[in-house]
């Protein structure tokens, strides 16, 4: 699975400002709803019934957000840079700066936990996070996220 699959340019935020978890969460809605013609609002119940089992705050600064939502017809996904992190109850207590979230069809399943899991192993890169956290613009978070994957040092 490629990142460029599920990641256009237009669904990438670079500054966004927010105070705390649901704000957050309410731009990636908004930005979902232009970017991948969804309602926002039923983005933001997905997203908000998915957080309400537990955070997906992954850890090193680093969310990744999903929910199923109704009049999608492929896996996409929506990334926001914060320009301050905030308390997403991540499972390393740190607050969370990077915002990479998921949408999937009601009926995704296999390939929905496939993103999931190639997201999360892509953003465990220390170098890749530091890359992302100075990028200047959508463009160049686009060209970081979808480059081939590096190994990390196990």
């Amino acid at each position: 699975m490629n990142i460029g699959d599920l990641l256009e340019h237009g669904a990438i935020s670079p500054r966004v400002t927010a105070t705390n978890k649901r704000q957050v969460l309410k731009v990636v809605a908004e930005l979902a709803g232009r970017s991948l013609r969804i309602k926002p609002a039923d983005a933001l119940d997905a997203l908000l019934e998915r957080e309400a089992v537990g955070s997906t705050g992954v850890g090193y600064g680093v969310a990744v957000p999903h929910a199923r939502v109704a009049g999608l017809t492929q896996l996409r996904g929506v990334f926001v840079r914060l320009e301050h992190a905030v308390d997403f109850g991540a499972v390393d207590d740190r607050p969370v700066d990077l915002v990479f979230a998921l949408f999937a069809p009601p009926e995704a399943n296999g390939e929905h936990l496939r993103a999931l899991a190639r997201v999360s192993r892509i953003l465990r890169q220390s170098e890749l996070r530091e890359q992302l956290r100075k990028a200047r613009s959508a463009d160049a978070i686009h060209a970081l996220l979808t480059q081939e994957a590096r190994p990390t040092a196990a």
